[in-house]
């Protein structure tokens, strides 16, 4: 047996088998081996079969070995900055308040359709790597910042784009209908008839567009503009998630479950019906506790009745520049588990296992098995429990993206 690549001496967090006793679905003293660009070998180090060579091997000196981590919402594309909102929100005004005065998202919108492909890439590139650097090997990139042809192309080709410079697999999400742009002031459904027919067609022939998003609100769009626009993605063939449930209880959760839809985001008003209707579709719940913690919010997401109705749960950061400017995927654990009441193995699952599946790709990524994309993680720690409870340290030692190590830390 030949591999390119073969990891001993680690202890492997599969995220594959876990149970009540091991949540992590370890294997104690294992090796890994890699060959092309997936996991061909894994088990215990004593059971390596006696004739494997491999081209490079690495040392995992009894450190942790995971998926590498995933983040399935973000808004990573953007220009500018709202710290002045931020500022605002500390001397009391709300989100909604901000919004409303034309704030909040319309503010990024402008900045960003000022800005070219260059600059938007040159803009996002120091989040993304921020990300990289604390182990990430798969993002979820949204449009939603251009809202018309000409910007939300530009966006979703930014995001394409990054796939080409960074070792990193990106998954697109359109989200034209993130907020109504000013030039519709007042006519919301003339924008989204403009949606239906001309944007989403258009960049989805143009292979742009991976998933369907919409913000479902009072200050966004309501369920049943949200219905049409779900309607339409289902007739070409694409899968949809809805940010849902964030401010208010609009029925989101329960409508993109009747879609089968991928993910329902943020859901800190998420009522008893909306978990039956997730738990019913196997759609996932993100939970985003970086806005939740950046906008101060006291309603927290239903995580008891989550779990015990067995929806599964994803964590991601939701980089945005007003309510969640989070870079780090492991700070988005802590927050999950302190803020929200996860426990740290559910939190790493939610950045693995779970983000996978909220994205179409467990197929593909989010464990460790036999077949799947070697994507990796290396850490310098003792338990995959630490991953959730360090604050601002970047335990990762190695990172693996379809079998090439990408990154190797100069401690």
């Amino acid at each position: 047996m030949h591999a390119d690549l073969l990891i001993r001496n680690v202890q492997l967090a599969t995220l594959e088998s876990a149970s009540a006793a091991d949540a992590y679905g370890t294997i104690r003293k294992g090796a890994l081996a890699v060959s092309g660009a997936r996991i061909s070998w894994l088990g215990p180090e004593q059971d390596l079969p006696a004739s494997i060579s491999a081209a490079r091997e690495i040392d995992g000196e009894g450190g942790c070995l995971t998926p590498g981590l995933i983040d399935c919402h973000t808004h990573l594309v953007y220009a500018g900055n709202r710290v002045a909102e931020f500022e605002q929100r500390l001397q009391g005004a709300s989100y909604e308040e901000i919004a409303r005065a034309g704030g909040g998202i319309l503010a990024t919108v402008a900045a960003t359709r000022e800005a070219t492909e260059d600059q938007l890439l040159a803009a996002s590139l120091p989040r993304l790597d921020e990300l990289l650097a604390a182990g990430l090997t798969t993002v979820e990139v949204k449009s939603g910042y251009g809202l018309n042809l000409a910007c939300e192309r530009k966006m979703l080709r930014v995001a394409r784009q990054m796939e080409k410079v960074r070792p990193v697999r990106v998954v697109t999400t359109f989200l034209g209908a993130h907020t109504l742009p000013p030039e519709f002031a007042g006519r919301p459904d003339e924008y989204l008839d403009l949606v239906i027919a001309e944007l989403l067609p258009v960049l989805h022939t143009e292979s742009l567009i991976d998933a369907v998003d919409a913000f479902c609100e009072t200050i966004g769009f309501s369920p049943a503009q949200t219905r049409r626009l779900f309607a339409a993605a289902q007739r070409l063939g694409l899968p949809v998630k809805l940010h849902a449930e964030q401010l208010s209880d609009q029925g989101g959760a329960a409508l993109v479950a009747d879609f089968r839809g991928l993910s329902a985001d943020h859901l800190e008003w998420l009522s008893p019906a909306g978990i039956e209707a997730l738990a019913r579709a196997g759609t996932v719940a993100v939970l985003l506790p970086g806005a939740s913690y950046f906008l101060r919010q006291s309603k927290r997401p239903p995580i008891s009745e989550l779990r015990a109705a067995g929806v599964p749960m994803a964590v991601a950061t939701d980089c945005n520049p007003g309510t969640s400017p989070l870079t780090s995927l492991p700070l988005a654990m802590n927050m999950a588990c302190t803020l929200f009441g996860l426990t740290p193995a559910e939190a790493l699952a939610g950045t693995t296992r779970h983000a996978a599946r909220a994205l179409g790709i467990l197929d593909q990524t989010g464990t460790l098995t036999v077949g799947k994309e070697a994507h990796l993680a290396l850490w310098a720690i003792n338990q995959p429990a630490e991953l959730a409870y360090h604050l601002g340290y970047r335990p990762l030692r190695l990172r693996v993206f379809g079998g090439k190590v990408t990154h190797v830390s100069s401690a």
